[in-house]
């Protein structure tokens, strides 16, 4: 069996712009057969559902839902994952921290999670399971102190708490397993492995578990177990190359603590090597990317520590004597160089060399969002770009 048949492989339909249902739907009628009939002609294909929060109220309208339901099997496509990160809109409007608003201290990121979810269970084929990725709780700029946090951190858990019990009861009236996988990444209140595995352990697990006990009256055991199988981890490959850390330490890690994989998504950073007297070059290129719309939080290892800055411009302001940076805007992940600048697509064979030993997640998704603020010279037809990433990782699965 090739290493590919083990997976449901995909991308993230946060690719293409448009905030509310219909356009939504539009893009995915416009894109999804002509990529299905480049990939997998004669096989069902796995979309990696984005949804806006307006366009999952608007989902929920009338016959909506029902409709996508049978065009997805009219198609014969199915979904297995959405990414709930992005709550607002995530095109053509500068993004940057918002993209993390509003965060899980609040009712309006539980309600949306839920809803998501109750659309996914109706969606998801029978005997499959479905995931959701979602952010790591909140953005660590917007607390003034160590008390501010930790008290985010706390009514976190207890939401995320709230949805991992609605998780048990639709798997109940449904019969389908859903979890929901928090996705870590530079200056969000967690950030790596490491601020994962803490927040799981002295957080979310003895809030869920006087919940769980509570209401369920299971023992603790048992109640850590519950959680541990909805509340799962979203790996984004280039967020922790941002954080320095090879897959093979974290997933280690989540197995010894006993923390599930939910999905993997696939993406890459770029990666600037400062090479002696091409300093200037090297910055030119670089800047190329500086673009308004999103964060691109760029870092740096120094003496065994990752120092983030919070933003490029930063950076290319100061240009001070680096050795390497890291910077968080998501490259096409079939590039491994372009111009004076290198990509962490190293970081995404590591990953699929660990793949090939290790079961780790079923959910693939190829996660580059950035293609319509690339520099002119990355800019190809939307739907090859997106064809030319799924053939690369398949070919490197094969």
């Amino acid at each position: 069996m090739l290493i590919q048949d083990k997976f449901h492989v995909t991308y993230c339909s946060n690719i293409h712009p448009g905030e509310d249902w219909e356009s939504t739907f539009r893009n995915l009628k416009d894109f999804i057969p002509k990529i299905k009939g480049e990939l997998s002609k004669d096989s069902p294909f796995g979309i990696g559902l984005r949804l806006s929060n307006a366009a999952s109220i608007q989902l929920d309208q009338g016959s909506n839902l029902e409709d996508f339901k049978n065009w997805l099997a009219q198609n014969n496509c199915y979904v297995f994952t959405m990414n709930g990160f992005p709550f607002g809109e995530f095109h053509k409007t500068q993004v940057k921290d918002k993209v993390h608003a509003p965060d899980w201290t609040t009712r309006e990121r539980v309600d949306y999670t839920k809803r998501l979810f109750k659309q996914l269970a109706f969606l998801l084929p029978s005997g499959m399971s479905g995931g959701i990725s979602t952010s790591p709780i909140s953005y660590k700029h917007w607390y003034a102190s160590k008390e501010q946090l930790a008290q985010a951190l706390k009514t976190g858990s207890k939401h995320l708490t709230e949805v991992l019990l609605y998780l048990q009861e639709l798997e109940k009236t449904t019969g389908k397993y859903l979890h929901l996988d928090i996705e870590p990444e530079p200056d969000g209140l967690l950030e790596n492995t490491v601020e994962f595995v803490d927040f799981y352990e002295n957080y979310l697990v003895p809030t869920a578990n006087k919940e769980i006990v509570s209401r369920m009256g299971l023992n603790e055991q048992e109640a850590e177990q519950l959680t541990k199988r909805h509340i799962t981890l979203c790996y984004d490959i280039c967020h922790y190359s941002l954080a320095y850390e090879e897959p093979t330490f974290t997933f280690e890690q989540m197995r010894k603590v006993g923390i599930t994989i939910g999905k993997i998504q696939v993406s890459s950073a770029l990666k600037i090597i400062f090479e002696k007297g091409k300093e200037d070059q090297i910055w030119n290129s670089l800047a190329r990317f500086n673009e308004p719309t999103y964060l691109h939080q760029v870092t740096e290892k120094k003496e065994g520590k990752v120092k983030v800055y919070n933003d490029l411009p930063m950076v290319l302001k100061n240009r001070k004597a680096h050795k390497e940076l890291r910077a968080h805007f998501h490259v096409p992940i079939f590039l491994e160089k372009f111009d004076d600048l290198y990509s962490t697509q190293d970081q995404i064979l590591s990953t699929l060399s660990y793949l090939e030993k290790h079961d780790v997640t079923e959910h693939l998704e190829v996660e580059t969002y950035t293609w319509d603020v690339l520099p002119e010279t990355l800019k190809v037809d939307l739907g090859q770009s997106i064809i030319r990433e799924l053939k690369w990782l398949k070919e490197h699965m094969a």
